[in-house]
Formats: C-alpha cells, structure tokens, sequence
C-alpha cells in the first residue's frame, strides 16, 4: 500500500478529539500520503478536548481544493466550531461537489451537513447528531464505517481503524 502522491487535507480546529485527529493523520502518513493540518485561520495552533495542541500548516483561506485528493475531518466539539469558518466550509463543499474523498469521524457530520454533503447520502457518526443528519437529508446507518460514494463516515474513535483502513483503501482506488 503506497499512498505517494496523494495530498490530504485534515482540518482542525479547538476541541478536536484526540484520537480522531491523530490517529487518520499518522495513518495516513504512514501508508506515505503528504497530510496537511488546516485550520480556520483564527491561530497557529488547536487544542484537542484533552489539551493536546497540533500545530496548522495553512489557513483553510491560504488552500484549495485542487491542493489535495481528499479532506479529514476529525470529530470532538471541533466541528461544531469549523462551522462558524465559511472558508472551512468551503473547502468542504468544494471537495464534496468535485468527487474528492470527504471523509467524517463522530461530529465532523455537522460538517458535511453544513457543507451540503449529506442529502441523499448514507451517513453515520456519533448517535447524537443523527437528527441533524436525517434533517439535512441523509439517511443514517449505524455501522462503524459508512461509504457512499466520495463520502467516508464512521462513529467513534472505537472503529479508527476501519476508518482508516477504509479512507487508505479508497485513496488507493482513486
């Protein structure tokens, strides 16, 4: 499994969950893509729920879509805050509507409902934010890893594994 060439973007930004913004990142460092930490702009470094900082790359502002093969978004309170970044958003959406690889872990479905990323789409994530994806017009599944189309969706930093074999596997494909 070689991941060379490939370009991600993970955003971030304050109250990301630790593991879900580590884990993809090393994950797919490791199967050899070039990860870029994206954040909304607002300082140089996020904080994680658990205080643990991850320094950003560029501005979600500085970037484009056609930078990258695919965007991460980590889950935590993180999303939530992302929401309040057009830009972020953006990217998102950019990169949903162009057929890149969007993937979300846990609350990062605030995300791809803000971004349009949803409707029409088979979705999962962390339970409480299953109203807002149904509202937004996706169809939730509960199952750790979700794939639908250019979108990847899992629950909780339980199932990382599966969501980064899954994300490493399309990227492989695509």
């Amino acid at each position: 499994m070689s991941l060379s060439g490939k370009r991600v973007a993970l955003l971030i930004e304050d109250e990301y969950q630790i593991l879900e913004g580590w884990y993809p990142r090393l994950r797919l460092q490791e199967a050899g893509a070039e990860v870029k930490v994206i954040g909304s702009g607002t300082k140089s470094s996020y904080d994680s729920k658990e205080h643990y900082p991850m320094e950003v790359d560029a501005a979600a502002a500085e970037v484009s879509t056609s930078d990258f093969d695919a965007v991460v978004i980590p889950g935590g309170f993180a999303p939530d805050n992302m929401r309040l970044h057009p830009e972020m958003v953006a990217l998102v959406r950019d990169a949903y509507e162009s057929g890149k690889l969007v993937a979300a872990i846990c609350h990062a479905g605030w995300m791809l409902c803000s971004a349009g990323a949803t409707k029409g789409r088979k979705i999962t994530g962390y339970r409480p934010i299953k109203d807002d994806v149904e509202n937004a017009g996706g169809t939730w599944i509960d199952e750790p890893v979700v794939i639908d189309g250019n979108v990847i969706t899992s629950r909780t930093p339980v199932d990382l594994p599966d969501f980064g074999r899954a994300i490493v596997a399309y990227l492989e494909k695509n």
